[in-house]
């Protein structure tokens, strides 16, 4: 490959030959910066693009200043910062323009003046007539014209620029030998027509006989011309002019046509500019000052000059032909002799592709052999690979499987350990009010700790198994971190001073309000102290701090967790987070908290870490960020389906019913329902209500069901996983039963779940307590629903209506009651309607219209309308005039003296003393 690689390098240099004189053949380039675009400068701009155009190396940028100092030194500076190779300035004046250019000849760029020069000498070459020499010539050619004696008028150019002042200053040098030649009127014409003009108007207006006018330039004796044209009764003086540009609007055509009387010619450079910019460009010798001559052009030799110009001009534009035919020519010769190169360099390409695809063609079938060998063998072991595989997969899954069903079974029992937990619990809260001695209360106290230990341990089993199964819900609320790590370290303090560790909470100035899950965050702060005190000797430390860190976008609250116990190596750090690990597998525990701490931490967008030394101890640090970019939605949870209670299982219930009920409808206490499967539990909430109400039980929620209805208890305890049918459904079943949705219903469950909970309140549910409960806890709930009844039945009783109260009562118990009232009114006459009626056209019996109507105002149906009744009548006592026999006959009461009588019962005073009091 080597020879390949020498030949391709060859070519390259044979197709591309003048690849190696790029440096030396690169186009160098002129920047050219005209003060106006008068004629005379668009004539020299005309002879350096066509001087320029036998140059091939050279390229030219002309700027055009239109008479303003501030654009050509903005021109010339963007010339210097394009780093121009040489620049070609006809000053507009001389004194503003040289700075900027004794700055160009500062950054290395040579300047070539034309025309005009500046206030100082530091300019690489200069171009141009010598306008003092032209002065003295206008000076004795008037001087000849006037014979010595006459006035003159002279337009300058523009004030500032060499020029102007050197041809004034030529003129008056020759003028001044001649006393009877006066200049009467001197101003600045600007190098313009239109400004010259307005000069000579002036001068004229001065009424001053003028024999001579001499403008610097023709353009401005042609302006003057104009004004004496315009102008009548005064005697046509000399026009002289300066320039004798050809063209049909130059100065000799001017001439010619008797506009001008002489002109002088001052030759343009354009030419002599560029030949001598090439010879600075090329290091070549060079004259500084190039002098131009001039002479004068009058009716004598004008035509002759003309005829001579006019040539000029058509040689010169078929010399610009000629370039355009040659650029051309040349661009055509370029493309082919590329075309030719690249030609033969792809032929040369060919012939080296087509030798190496032969010799790559013979290694293809050597190889293709040794291949053909290789891959028998692969296709060999990725059969065996394939078997291995799929033995891995089903062994995988069997493994997942077994997980997954081991993770089943310990949340199952789990679950089931929360039944007999409250069992232990309750009776513990129970005995410890006994007189216990002081080995007993150690013993009641032991027993009591460690449940709580196994009601934690069934909580982190319970969290993994919900995580595992993606079912973990976050309630975020925003809160104050600082007090909430406060209030879990606190009740750590006694601990730490029974185990004799030192153990300290501090935290930084800032604001800590942040978003977070209050119950999560207490398992996570729980676990990593827990953690810390269980690896901490006595007389150890335990440090718990909070402060802010800042991060590129973020801010986030650190907690960190540190401990001088006996630490862990490296080794075991970077798997501490993993579920099941174990440092020692000897030591305590599931090995599961920390993974459980990390997968809670995550979920608040956190993270954790641990840095740790063995024998030294560890460091803990978990960060939550300060604010959440999504805040979870808790989703709809499905409503369990119902199983409706029919005619027949009531039956069957009633016949099959084995607890025997012993109801004393004489007895003061309030009625509770307690439905649950166990009947253990059952027997120990029954033994702690008892005192207070009037218990009836229920097995499941079938049965439970069918004594609300019968019995219309004040409150009613469910379990929820219960046969027949669960405790969701059975507090469905109840608020959507016309005769029971005022009951309010308390679950109580193993199932402590966020998502238990939602579907418990989901179906109505007033109040829902975790089992194992606190016996107190139990009888303060069951105590405030009933009293929150009462207060609503007592307003009722004062008002007539729920009121403010609407919150305490159903949807269906308000419609309830309002259809009840509009029933009344409707047959308020009829002094003859009865509680059977009124419980038919509400689709209920009279036991049962009597209980609800009991339970929801505390009055019997028969007072409630009664009282309805006298409502009305008063509102008629009040608004019309109407007697009191027939507002006792139009409310439904038989006779008026029993309306009295009841008005009075009521209203404490007869309908009479009413009216009167009122009115």
């Amino acid at each position: 490959m080597k020879q390949y690689l020498i030949l391709f390098l060859l070519a390259i240099l044979i197709a591309f030959p003048s690849c190696t004189n790029e440096k030396s053949n690169q186009t160098k380039v002129i920047g050219v910066s005209q003060c106006s675009d008068d004629a005379w400068r668009r004539t020299m701009n005309s002879e350096m693009k066509r001087e320029a155009s036998f140059y091939p190396g050279i390229e030219i940028k002309i700027k055009t200043a239109h008479d303003s100092n501030q654009k050509q030194i903005r021109d010339i500076e963007s010339f210097i910062a394009d780093k121009v190779d040489l620049i070609i300035v006809s000053p507009n004046e001389a004194i503003p323009l040289t700075p900027v250019i004794e700055k160009a000849m500062q950054e290395g760029i040579p300047v070539v003046l034309v025309d005009r020069k500046i206030s100082s000498g530091k300019y690489t070459a200069f171009v141009g007539a010598d306008n003092y020499q032209i002065g003295k010539e206008v000076g004795v050619y008037t001087a000849n014209l006037l014979n010595g004696k006459g006035n003159i008028a002279e337009i300058r150019g523009l004030n500032g620029s060499t020029p102007a002042v050197e041809r004034h200053k030529g003129f008056m040098s020759i003028i001044q030998k001649y006393p009877g030649i006066q200049v009467v009127y001197q101003n600045d014409g600007g190098w313009l027509r239109k400004q010259a003009k307005e000069r000579m108007t002036e001068a004229l207006r001065k009424n001053i006989p003028i024999d001579l006018v001499f403008a610097h330039n023709d353009e401005m004796a042609a302006g003057a011309h104009e004004a004496i044209t315009v102008s009548s009764g005064i005697k046509k003086p000399i026009l002289l002019g300066i320039d004798a540009l050809p063209g049909t609007e130059g100065g000799i055509q001017k001439v010619i046509n008797g506009v001008l009387d002489a002109t002088f010619i001052y030759p343009t450079g354009g030419e002599k500019a560029i030949q001598t910019a090439v010879h600075i460009l090329n290091n070549e010798p060079y004259e500084r000052d190039n002098a131009l001559y001039t002479a004068v052009v009058d009716k004598t030799n004008a035509r002759v000059l003309k005829l001579q110009t006019d040539q000029i001009i058509q040689h010169q534009n078929r010399i610009g032909q000629l370039n355009s035919v040659l650029d051309k020519n040349l661009a055509k010769y370029s493309s082919q002799r590329i075309l030719l190169f690249s030609s033969l360099f792809i032929l040369f390409l060919i012939t080296v592709l087509l030798i190496m695809l032969i010799r790559a063609y013979s290694s293809k079938n050597r190889s293709n052999k040794i291949l053909e060998s290789q891959n028998i063998a692969i296709n060999k072991q990725k059969e065996e690979l394939s078997v291995q595989r799929d033995q891995l997969i089903v062994l995988s899954k069997n493994l997942e499987d077994a997980t997954q069903a081991k993770l089943v079974f310990f949340t199952n029992i789990s679950h089931e350990f929360r039944t007999p937990l409250t069992l232990i619990l309750g009776p513990l809260d129970s005995l410890e009010k006994e007189n216990l001695t002081p080995g007993g209360k150690r013993l009641i106290q032991l027993m009591r700790k460690n449940v709580h230990v196994m009601l934690k341990l069934i909580d982190q089993i319970i969290d993994f198994r919900r995580y595992e199964n993606g079912k973990m819900q976050m309630y975020f609320t925003l809160s104050d971190l600082k007090s909430f790590v406060g209030e879990i370290c606190d009740s750590f303090i006694e601990f730490g001073k029974k185990k004799h560790i030192h153990f300290s909470f501090t935290s930084s100035d800032e604001d800590f309000t942040l978003w977070f899950d209050s119950d999560k965050m207490e398992k996570i702060c729980y676990n990593l102290l827990s953690n810390a005190f269980k690896f901490t000797p006595e007389n150890g430390r335990i440090e718990v701090h909070l402060g802010k860190i800042q991060t590129n976008e973020d801010s986030f609250a650190q907690l960190t967790v540190s401990d001088n116990g006996m630490g862990i190596s490296e080794h075991h750090a970077q798997s501490i987070f993993e579920r099941f690990y174990k440092v020692d597998s000897r030591a305590a525990g599931s090995g599961i908290g920390l993974h459980l701490t990390k997968v809670l931490v995550e979920l608040h967008n956190g993270n954790i870490g641990i840095k740790s030394e063995e024998g030294k101890g560890s460091t803990f640090t978990v960060q939550i960020p300060f604010k959440q970019k999504e805040i979870p939605i808790v989703e709809q949870y499905p409503n369990i389906k119902s199983s409706l209670v029919k005619e027949d299982d009531m039956l069957i219930l009633e016949s099959e019913e084995e607890i025997s009920e012993n109801i004393n409808y004489q007895t003061d206490k309030p009625l509770v329902l307690i439905v649950e499967d166990n009947i253990d539990v059952r027997t120990f909430i029954k033994s702690l209500l008892a005192d207070q109400f009037e218990i009836i039980e229920a097995p499941n929620g079938q049965v439970g069901l069918f004594k609300a209805m019968k019995f219309v208890p004040e409150l009613i305890i469910s379990d929820v996983s219960m046969d027949v049918m669960d405790g969701f459904e059975l507090c469905k079943q109840i608020k959507e039963n016309l005769s029971t949705s005022h009951i309010p219903v308390m679950l109580l469950t193993a199932f402590a779940q966020d998502e238990q909970r939602a579907i418990g309140f989901e179906s109505g549910a007033d109040a829902y307590i975790p089992k194992p409960f606190n016996e107190s806890l139990l009888k303060i709930r069951v105590r405030k629903l009933i009293e929150n009844r009462e207060k609503v039945k007592t307003y009722f009783q004062k008002n007539l209506t729920f009121g403010e109260r609407k919150e305490n009562v159903t949807e269906i118990d308000k419609t309830f009651i309002d259809k009840f009232r509009k029933t009344i009114e409707n047959k308020l006459i009829d002094s003859d309607l009865n509680v059977d009626e009124i419980g038919k056209s509400l689709g209920l019996s009279r036991v049962q219209l009597y209980r609800k109507i009991k339970s929801l105002t505390n009055y019997a149906p028969n007072e409630l309308v009664r009282i309805i009744r006298l409502k009305a009548s008063e509102q008629l006592l009040l608004k019309t005039e109407k007697s009191i026999s027939e507002i006792a006959y139009e409310t439904g009461f038989s006779s008026p003296s029993y309306f009295t009588k009841c008005f009075k019962e009521y209203f404490n005073e007869s309908p009479t003393d009413y009216v009167k009091r009122i009115k």
